[in-house]
């Protein structure tokens, strides 16, 4: 092997996979949805919160076991690190008919990715979550559906 063959090597071993950087945005957007510091989610998992920064952004990859770890500590099926995966990185139609990572049967069409990472969404569903009664949390949601534009 030659050396530039060699450099070529180790530079796409240290290059971010898009799979991995897509579950470690998965991983992120699941803890901010909680309210989780960084700190908090290795303590749960006895990991630095250095490496859940690493997780997050890709750079080291997510083993099965602690795939298994992640999706119990944050209450979600391992199949929700994968939701919302475009066609290009392995994702499916099927994934995305299920309502991705809120299970809501209906589709989201037009639901822009980037609107999931805005602070105001992420408070509207920290706020959502903290209704304790059921009934009430269903009718907040019945309101907001009644109060957006229709098809």
């Amino acid at each position: 092997m030659s050396s530039n063959e060699t450099v070529e090597r180790v530079e796409r071993e240290h290059r971010a996979s898009p799979i991995d950087v897509h579950v470690g945005t998965r991983v992120r957007l699941r803890r901010t949805l909680l309210g989780m510091s960084q700190e908090k989610l290795g303590e749960a998992l006895g990991l630095t919160f250095q490496q859940i920064q690493k997780y997050e952004r890709g750079v080291n990859r997510i083993g099965a076991s602690r795939l298994f770890d992640l999706a119990r500590v944050l209450d979600v099926p391992i199949g929700f690190f994968f939701d919302d995966m475009s066609p290009e990185l392995g994702g499916n139609a099927a994934n995305r008919s299920r309502g991705g990572a809120f299970g809501f049967a209906e589709g989201q069409e037009g639901f822009e990715d980037d609107t999931l990472h805005r602070r105001e969404t992420l408070e509207l569903v920290r706020a959502y979550y903290r209704i304790t009664d059921p009934s009430i949390r269903k009718r907040v949601f019945d309101l907001i559906k009644t109060l957006s534009p229709g098809e």
